[in-house]
């Protein structure tokens, strides 16, 4: 997850993942603009969150995935980066889309901040946006 990430030039469209146990933030955006917009958080556990994933999919059809990978300060792995990467994992190979892993440290932080702003109303999604806003600055 370090460096520019290998992304198709054909690749404009994205939908952005903050995973959570129970919630999952969910933003759209695009190369062209490097912006990304918040949308209505998934709140789904387990299994149950697929229909609610493939819908936006289907809605969206973005041409790549991203999901937020979060990581301690010091950047060690926790329970929470295997749960996220094993989304990123399943997402792969349920609708067979490129998914990308981005580091999102300090993400829900900067959300929360938003928040309390009155910038953001939903920390989940403005996590996502935040997430796929990195995402959209760090390729060419």
């Amino acid at each position: 997850m370090s460096g520019a990430p290998d992304v198709a030039p054909s690749h404009a469209s994205f939908l952005a993942f903050d995973f959570g146990l129970k919630r999952t933030g969910v933003a759209v955006g695009n190369r062209l603009t490097r912006s990304a917009t918040p949308q209505p958080t998934i709140r789904a556990e387990g299994d149950a969150r697929w229909p609610l994933v493939a819908a936006r999919i289907a809605e969206w059809q973005p041409d790549a995935l991203v999901v937020g990978v979060p990581f301690h300060p010091d950047g060690a792995a926790h329970e929470n980066t295997a749960r996220a990467r094993k989304f990123a994992r399943q997402l792969r190979g349920r609708f067979g889309l490129p998914v990308h892993e981005v580091d999102e440290r300090y993400s829900t932080t900067e959300a929360l901040a938003d928040i309390h702003a009155g910038r953001a109303r939903d920390a989940d999604a403005a996590a996502a946006a935040i997430i796929l806003e990195q995402f959209l600055r760090s390729i060419p």
